[in-house]
């Protein structure tokens, strides 16, 4: 063997054995008296950066991500997912807004596409993470009264599709309208299911199905398709208001 063609073994051994990127992890704690914080932080290739949420059912889980590298992005992710995300960044944008579907620990991750990691490049980062009661949200929410009765801004029947077959029926609806442009539709399903939609100024971002969702345009209704089965017809007055 030629000392070049074992140079080049050596260095294919010791890429070989030399260790994955690690994970930096972070356990969220919130001062006293406060629900959000804002936290800084710096990723490089294929390094991310997990933090990890303690949150209750029904709770707003709000995460904001200011990158000063393009090709990062953030992931919520819940409890006990087998890999589907709560919300996937590098689609959907830098700001989550939702009601968390299930008690547990929720994972905000911080990592770099591919590309940009195979580069090894750098990402410094801000993100500021808020969670507080769905009641407090509401509160918030100025000049937009409730429901009697209820924790809604308003209530209507939704056109929806639900299960195998493709027979549309009425979903009884709610939605939480809140400062800052977001919203959730909570829905009622005529099968006896629940769902749960999640809007940014007035257009769908995500649901707490976790699977993928298109969204379609026709007038002033949004034709949101979450998965093989469901499909929600959501007029855009009943997001926003008015």
């Amino acid at each position: 063997m030629t000392h070049a063609q074992f140079a080049t073994l050596y260095a294919v051994i010791m890429l070989l054995a030399a260790p994955a990127a690690a994970r930096q992890q972070t356990n969220v704690v919130f001062p006293d008296d406060r629900h959000s914080v804002t936290l800084t932080g710096q990723i490089k290739g294929n390094g991310d950066h997990e933090y990890l949420v303690d949150a209750r059912a029904g709770q707003v889980l709000t995460v904001d991500f200011k990158p000063t590298n393009a090709s990062a992005y953030v992931n919520v992710i819940a409890p006990n997912s087998t890999g589907e995300a709560l919300f996937v960044g590098s689609s959907a944008g830098n700001h989550f807004a939702g009601p968390v579907p299930a008690d547990g620990s929720y994972r905000v991750l911080v990592c770099l596409m591919r590309n940009a990691a195979r580069r090894n490049e750098v990402a410094r980062y801000t993100l500021r993470i808020d969670l507080r009661d769905a009641s407090a949200n509401a509160a918030r929410h100025t000049g937009d009264a409730l429901v009697p009765g209820t924790r809604y801004h308003a209530t209507a029947d939704i056109v929806c599709t639900t299960s195998d077959g493709g027979k549309t029926g009425p979903c009884k609806a709610g939605v939480i309208r809140r400062t800052g442009g977001t919203a959730t539709i909570e829905l009622a399903t005529p099968d006896g299911g629940q769902r749960r939609i999640f809007f940014t100024n007035g257009q769908a971002t995500g649901s707490d199905a976790g699977g993928s969702m298109d969204v379609q345009r026709q007038g002033d209704l949004q034709i949101i398709r979450i998965g093989a089965i469901e499909v929600y017809r959501v007029p855009d007055a009943f997001v926003v208001g008015g």
